[in-house]
Order: C-alpha cells, then sequence, then structure tokens
C-alpha cells in the first residue's frame, strides 16, 4: 500500500520509476477507468468544476505519473471520497511535487513564452478550459513561466496587457530585486493594477485573451514556493486577485462559464491562504455573475456569504457592495421588499464614508457605482421612471477617466428610457454612448444597446431615433 510517507520518499528521488497508486486503484473498484472517468466529470458538475477526466489520465494516475493532481481535480477527488486528503487517496504531498525540475532547468537558457496565450494542457494532451495555470505534473512548463514571471517580472504581464496603443510605463517594472516573494508578488500585484486601469478606460473584450498568460505565470510561480510566509501570503493574495481580473474580464465580455471557473480558481486560492480579504472578493464577483447569468437566487447566495467573511474586515464601503450584490439578486427574483431591504442597507453603509480597510480593488465604487446599481436593480423590478433617474444620476457622477463605466450607465439610461416610453430621450443617451465605443471595448455594453435599439425599433419616426439607428445599424460586428 502507498502510504504518505512513502509517497513522500518517493517525490525526494526524482531519478526512481513512478511507484503505482494503489490506493487510487481500490477506490476505482470494479469499475473501468472509462467509467470511473465518467464519474469524475459528474462528480466535477455537482461542484461547478470542469475538468477532462479521461481513461488516459486515471491510468495515469493509477500508475503513479500524476504523483499529485492539480487544485480542479483535488476538489472534484475530495468531493467524491469526503473526510480523505489526497494523501489518503495515494497521492505525494503537493510541496514536495513544486518546482524539483528548478534545478536542471536553471541550466538552459531562459526561454521566452509564446506571447498567444493558448489554453493549458489537461490530461492526456487535451485542452482544459477550466484551469488558468499548467497542471503540477507539467514541471517544464511551469519552471520556464516562473522563470520568465521573474525575469521580465511586471514589464513582460503589462507588455502582454497593452491593447490599444497602450504602453507600458516604469510603474509597471518590479520593484525589487529579491527572490520569489519580492519581485514575484510585486509583479503580480502591478499586473492586477494594469489589468483594472485598462478595464476602466477601454473595457474588457480586447483585454481577456492577452491576460491568460500573465495568470498562468502567477501560479506557476506560486506553485513554485516561497519560504517566507509572509512573502507566501503576499503572493497568494495577488494571484487570487490576478484570477478575480480576468475572471471580470471573462464576465463583462459575455463568457460566462470561464469568468465562473476563474472565480472558483479564486476563491479556492483564499481559502488555501487563509485570505478572507480575497474570499469575499470572490463571493462578491460571484454574486454578480450569478445575476448576470440568470441565477438570482445563487446571487443572493454569493451575497450573503461574502457579507459573512467581509464583516471581520472592517469596511463599510465593503459591505455597502455586498448588500447592492444581495438587492440584486433580490431583484432578480422578483423579490421587491427583499430588494429594498437591501438597498437600504447599501445607502446606510455608504454613508459612513470611506475607511482605511476599503480594499483597493474597490476604487471605482464612489457614488455613480452605487447610483448604476441601484439603478440596475429597478429596471430589473420593471419600475423604468425610478431605474432612469438613477441611471441618468449616475452618468453625471462618474468621473470622465472611468470610460468603461460612463458608457454603462448611458446604456443603462437609454435603455430605461426607451422601455418607459420615452424615446426621443433614449436615442439622446444611445448616441452619446456611441460616441464612446471608440475607446469602449465591452461586450455587455454594446448587448446593453443592441436592446435598446429593438424596443426603438417601432418608434423609428421620433425624432432622433432614425438616427440612432442608423448608426448602430453601422456598427461593425464583433466576433
Amino acid at each position: 500500500m502507498a502510504t504518505a510517507s512513502t509517497a513522500a520518499a518517493d517525490s525526494a528521488r526524482p531519478d526512481r520509476p513512478p511507484r503505482p497508486n494503489l490506493v487510487f486503484r481500490r477506490l476505482r473498484g470494479r469499475r473501468s477507468p472509462t467509467e470511473f472517468a465518467a464519474a469524475v466529470r459528474r462528480a466535477a458538475r455537482e461542484i461547478g468544476e470542469r475538468v477532462c477526466c479521461d481513461a488516459r489520465y486515471v491510468g495515469r494516475v493509477e500508475a503513479g505519473e500524476i504523483r499529485c493532481p492539480n487544485y480542479a481535480y483535488e476538489r472534484v477527488f475530495l468531493h467524491m471520497f469526503p473526510g480523505r486528503t489526497l494523501t489518503d487517496l495515494g497521492f505525494a504531498p503537493r510541496s514536495s511535487v513544486r518546482g524539483r525540475r528548478a534545478r536542471a532547468a536553471e541550466e538552459t537558457p531562459p526561454a521566452c513564452p509564446d506571447r498567444r496565450p493558448r489554453p493549458p494542457r489537461g490530461p492526456g494532451g487535451a485542452h482544459e478550459p477550466y484551469a488558468p495555470y499548467g497542471p503540477h505534473d507539467d514541471h517544464e512548463e511551469s519552471d520556464v513561466l516562473r522563470r520568465a514571471f521573474m525575469t521580465g517580472g511586471a514589464t513582460m504581464a503589462a507588455a502582454s496587457l497593452a491593447p490599444l496603443g497602450a504602453a507600458p510605463d516604469a510603474s509597471a517594472a518590479p520593484r525589487t530585486a529579491g527572490g520569489p516573494g519580492t519581485d514575484g508578488a510585486g509583479a503580480v500585484e502591478d499586473a492586477v493594477r494594469r489589468i483594472r486601469l485598462l478595464d476602466d478606460r477601454h473595457g474588457a473584450d480586447g483585454l481577456y485573451r492577452r491576460a491568460a498568460a500573465p495568470l498562468r505565470a502567477a501560479y506557476a510561480l506560486l506553485d513554485a514556493g516561497v519560504t517566507r510566509r509572509a512573502a507566501a501570503d503576499r503572493l497568494c493574495a495577488g494571484a487570487g486577485e490576478l484570477a478575480l481580473s480576468v475572471g471580470w474580464l471573462a464576465h463583462d465580455s459575455g463568457r460566462f462559464e470561464d469568468a465562473r471557473s476563474h472565480y472558483a480558481e479564486a476563491l479556492a486560492t483564499a481559502r488555501t491562504g487563509g485570505d478572507a480579504g480575497v474570499e469575499a472578493h470572490a463571493f462578491c464577483n460571484t454574486a454578480f455573475l450569478a445575476r448576470d447569468a440568470g441565477r438570482p437566487r445563487e446571487a443572493v447566495r454569493a451575497a450573503q456569504a461574502a457579507q459573512r467573511v467581509a464583516r471581520a474586515l472592517g469596511s463599510d464601503r465593503l459591505m455597502s457592495l455586498l448588500a447592492l450584490r444581495e438587492a440584486g439578486g433580490w431583484a432578480g427574483m422578483a423579490d421587491r421588499v427583499g430588494c429594498e431591504q437591501a438597498l437600504i442597507r447599501a445607502q446606510a453603509l455608504f454613508g459612513r464614508g470611506s475607511s482605511a480597510a476599503d480594499p483597493e480593488w474597490m476604487s471605482f465604487y464612489g457614488e455613480a457605482e452605487l447610483e448604476g446599481l441601484e439603478a440596475q436593480c429597478w429596471s430589473a423590478l420593471g419600475d423604468w421612471s425610478r431605474a432612469a433617474r438613477h441611471a441618468r444620476r449616475a452618468a453625471e457622477l462618474q468621473e470622465p477617466h472611468f470610460t468603461r463605466n460612463l458608457a454603462l450607465y448611458s446604456a443603462e439610461l437609454a435603455d430605461d428610457l426607451a422601455r418607459g416610453g420615452r424615446p426621443d430621450e433614449a436615442a439622446g443617451a444611445g448616441m452619446r454612448v456611441l460616441d464612446l465605443l471608440g475607446e469602449v471595448q465591452s461586450s455587455r455594453v454594446r448587448g446593453m444597446l443592441a436592446g435598446t435599439a429593438r424596443v426603438l425599433l417601432p418608434h423609428r419616426r421620433v425624432q432622433g431615433v432614425s438616427a440612432f439607428l442608423d448608426r448602430h445599424a453601422a456598427l461593425p460586428r464583433t466576433a
């Protein structure tokens, strides 16, 4: 029987042939590898994971070739066999399989990773859309990514995130010349800031694919291991925030399944590192995604979970935003009372002001966003005039450099006015959105504008509507 101690001993001797995982083989029982792989995929769906498990992967596990699964498979296996740990399932401890080929790889010149983000390889060579980083048994790829991130640092990340002529600047350079705990964490944090800055200005559509490479690099760096606890915690938090930022790019560009996967990865990373701030952020984004994906009850649950985690953080502004996420879920369920109660809490908490405890990622959350999110709630409840009033206020309050949000609030206003029977005003607001689309690439904004155009079609003869419809029809189609 392969015990934890023997697995750990084997992992320290890389030249030794793989030791079969007899424990895992016994757990498969009388099921064929194909049948067991199907059971793994079913279990993954039960907990919202996506893995490409097949008979070959099962065979590699049982042969000992995969001594420790990646985090997605870990969650699935622990779900299938509750109460057991990875070592109980015959795997080696994760810490013993990280970066074992680093010394050999360092003898070769650093490789330059392909700047076109590729889906990471899944089991058996299949592409697995879920995982934002390579599997743990692919040591060569992890080491290349780790060294590329460390040698190129945030400059490499920024260069891969520079759409629409936005060039990396000096602020993207690594701040120190230390080891993985300093340079690496700083590079990850700078990549997060750059994504948020470019998203605020230009929207998500042109950024999402470019963000995959630094995300893979961040997780490879995390898996390489950091000796100092403080540095490891900082790197773990940075990787979680980067996963959330990339997930938001997927979310805002309409790739809901990709977003769900990135948010789940961020939540797992937060829990692994015991980081309540990242965990609350992950639940916050999950609630927003659930609302947009038509799962309002899940949105309420996720927002309430976020509030439970965030209470100890001491940020009234964060609690206000989470109350708004809950309000959005209640509105999606057509529960006006629940929505109004959550909105009252959100407004009261917001009125307490900002503090040093407010997370950095909440820089977007000001009075304009409060008004914009409330507008979305009233829109979901069908109260068009009230929704339009808040959307107009949001657009008026929005700082000009948040171009994407300005376009979003204006699109919300146009839609509310159109559905509320004010087609001339809706066309005017729609024209302002069209003026911003040269700078903003957001599927969310385009989708809202398309809905407004459909509502306005019967009103083509109203002043201004025809010009808006013609200009909207002339928009170039996006892939």
